[in-house]
């Protein structure tokens, strides 16, 4: 019997990703440099795989070519949680037929605005979450709520009472 290993990238890891504004890709060169890079369009695409969109990423992509081991991060930046996925990626170019079924949910995100040149597709290895200190130096005072209110007086940040109750979930 053949089984499709577990899903590492659960509801909870979906649910972290659809708050988080931006995702941070790690790579590194074929000399060891390492490479961080802010990535917009991003998504699960499924239990194991992260897509990126290319829009502008040389850097990353011929990263990627040498070394296909990379870290993706994500963070609500009001919770102060999030999560790290460590993997393999590929970069599979518009002119490949897999590039349609990647780019989908990538392409929904762009619209016109941004071309996708490639799609920068992660498999999973690992995922670890993400949290402010505060969540472990002080489990009992630290919640979810307390974080979002004291991100929103830091950053001077008003919450816009048509989205807000969506961002009150525990």
């Amino acid at each position: 019997m053949i089984t499709s290993p577990a899903p590492l990238l659960t509801p909870e890891v979906v649910e972290s990703a659809s708050h988080s504004v931006l995702c941070w890709l790690a790579t590194v060169d074929a000399s060891g440099q390492p490479n961080v890079s802010p990535k917009e369009i991003f998504a699960i695409s499924d239990g194991l795989h992260l897509v990126i969109a290319n829009i502008a990423s040389p850097t990353s992509v011929r990263n990627i070519s040498v070394n296909a081991l990379v870290c993706v991060s994500f963070i609500d930046v009001f919770a102060q949680k999030g999560f790290k996925v460590m993997g393999t990626a590929r970069n599979i170019p518009r002119n490949e037929p897999a590039y349609a079924e990647w780019a989908q949910s990538l392409q929904i995100k762009a619209g016109p605005r941004f071309p996708i040149h490639s799609v920068i597709v992660v498999k999973a290895q690992t995922v670890e979450p993400i949290v402010a200190p505060s969540y472990r130096l002080y489990p009992d005072t630290t919640t979810k709520q307390s974080q979002i209110e004291a991100a929103l007086r830091t950053y001077g940040v008003a919450p816009d009472e048509a989205v807000w109750p969506l961002r009150r979930s525990p």
